[in-house]
């Protein structure tokens, strides 16, 4: 099958005769995955790795889900991972499985259900040749959409098949959809609300009787298939856009959710983020996000689901972090090329690059044209002043106020290296504790410069020092 990752090397049995021999036990699916499930309940693993945030909410209710034989629905808005948690289960199929060779629906060998494979394991009984597919293979996805057919999902005669020569009531005239040819397997359906009723109904058989009929053939393949599916609430629950029968179908409906906590949403960036480190003639350059930047970027995809001028029924996805993480780095990354700097840290002023990646992943609602922009630079705002109140102690930042009211000016900026920033702890001692708090002892250039102008920044925004901006520069300067 050369569509399918399959192999006989090793010393896997090659025929019916030797699996039998080798003891080969087949199980159901569900039975399958519900043994791997145990193992790693029992061990106290997690059933998967790479998705944060839902050990104490959603793992425990697919646990649930997968140890009592369930198929599932993860109900959720757009970015909670619910298609990664889908595709991860793989991992609780055996890694290798056999099958009839040649099968297009994995027949088991000791249960084949299709024409070919029965005629097959008749004519040569113990003989009969075995592939091993493994279990990457034994997965099947379908994004749900009002174009899909039955055709896709289940099957259609192929006309091909009948030009040569066959008969209309042959079984072997049948080209097999997507499900039939995840046998023995998981099939997801992304987005199954947007399915057209007429096709989910084409699943009930599927979900309930395990079976499915191609075009009135008198043909039963009794599938062994675990259905999954994703779903957004509103269509699920509100629209009526799911028949009640198949809602019925599913044994557990489980509901996603954004990471209830700052922490969480920037393990998340961190670990989906791509590095913007590069080689360059002159050497490596290196760039790095300080953790109150990090706190910051999370901490505006927060502020932005609390908000009553964003549209909360499209969601605001943790992509939209992720995406603002990577455009904070890069806006550095391009600042510090123009600076000539071989390790750059993001500073405040490296947010401006987030309106870019935020629009269009938020869907703003205001009565006035062109105000996304000013939504968007408070939000920015809000969290800058949300997470400078937290990491920061008020009793450090006195003596720089007292400073800046006694006439002392700094000026920031794209324009402004990071030499200059950092020069600043320097003229302005009072600047110095708050400064290294922040980096943790760190007086590199490039960590020190970040912090003074998050310092300088989240004093402004508390109304505590005067700015005034111009462009990509800005000055700050006491209130009296």
């Amino acid at each position: 099958m050369a569509d399918l990752h399959t192999t006989n090397a090793g010393d896997r049995p090659t025929t019916l005769g030797a699996l039998r021999a080798s003891g080969w036990v087949s199980r159901p699916i569900k039975q399958e995955v519900r043994e791997h499930a145990i193992e790693k309940v029992a061990a106290g693993e997690p059933l998967f790795d790479g998705v944060s945030g839902y050990e104490d909410t959603v793992m425990p209710q697919l646990e649930n889900a997968l140890l009592a034989g369930h198929d599932v629905i993860f109900l959720g808005e757009r970015g909670q991972a619910k298609t990664r948690m889908i595709r991860s289960l793989t991992g609780l199929l055996d890694e290798w499985t056999p099958i009839v060779a040649g099968s297009e629906i994995l027949d088991d060998p000791y249960n084949p259900i299709s024409r070919h494979a029965r005629d097959l394991v008749d004519e040569l009984g113990d003989d009969t040749p075995i592939s091993w597919v493994h279990r990457d293979s034994r997965y099947g996805e379908k994004l749900a959409t009002p174009d899909t057919s039955i055709a896709d999902l289940i099957g259609e005669v192929d006309p091909i098949k009948v030009a040569e020569g066959r008969y209309l009531s042959d079984e072997l005239t049948l080209h097999y959809g997507l499900v039939p040819r995840t046998n023995r397997g998981i099939f997801a359906i992304n987005e199954l609300p947007d399915l057209a009723e007429r096709i989910q109904v084409g699943l009930l058989n599927v979900l309930e009787e395990r079976d499915i009929q191609i075009r009135g053939y008198k043909i039963r393949l009794p599938l062994d298939v675990m259905l999954l599916a994703s779903a957004n609430p509103e269509d699920y629950t509100n629209r009526g856009r799911l028949i009640t029968p198949l809602k019925d179908r599913f044994g557990s409906q489980i509901r996603t959710h954004y990471p209830l906590e700052v922490s969480t949403e920037v393990a998340i960036m961190q670990q989906e983020a791509a590095s913007l480190d590069v080689e360059t003639p002159g050497g490596p350059i290196t760039v790095s996000v300080p953790d109150y930047l990090a706190d910051v970027v999370a901490t505006f995809s927060h502020l932005a689901r609390a908000s009553h001028q964003v549209n909360q029924r499209s969601g605001v996805s943790v992509r939209l972090s992720v995406s603002n993480y990577e455009a904070l780095s890069a806006n550095a990354l391009r600042r510090g090329l123009r600076a000539g700097e071989k390790s750059v840290v993001a500073r405040v002023d490296d947010l401006d690059a987030l309106p870019a990646s935020s629009q269009g992943k938020i869907e703003i609602e205001s009565l006035e044209e062109g105000r996304e922009g000013l939504i968007l630079e408070t939000l920015i705002k809000g969290a800058i002043l949300t997470v400078f109140k937290d990491t920061v102690d008020p009793a450090l930042t006195r003596a720089v106020v007292d400073v800046f009211e006694e006439g002392v000016v700094a000026h920031t900026g794209e324009d402004v290296t990071s030499e200059e920033l950092a020069a600043l702890i320097g003229e302005v001692d009072a600047l110095r504790e708050p400064v290294l708090a922040l980096t943790g002892g760190d007086e590199s250039v490039g960590a020190v410069a970040a912090a003074v102008e998050f310092v300088l920044e989240g004093l402004h925004l508390s109304k505590r020092l005067n700015k005034d901006s111009s462009g990509s520069s800005a000055t700050y300067r006491g209130r009296v």
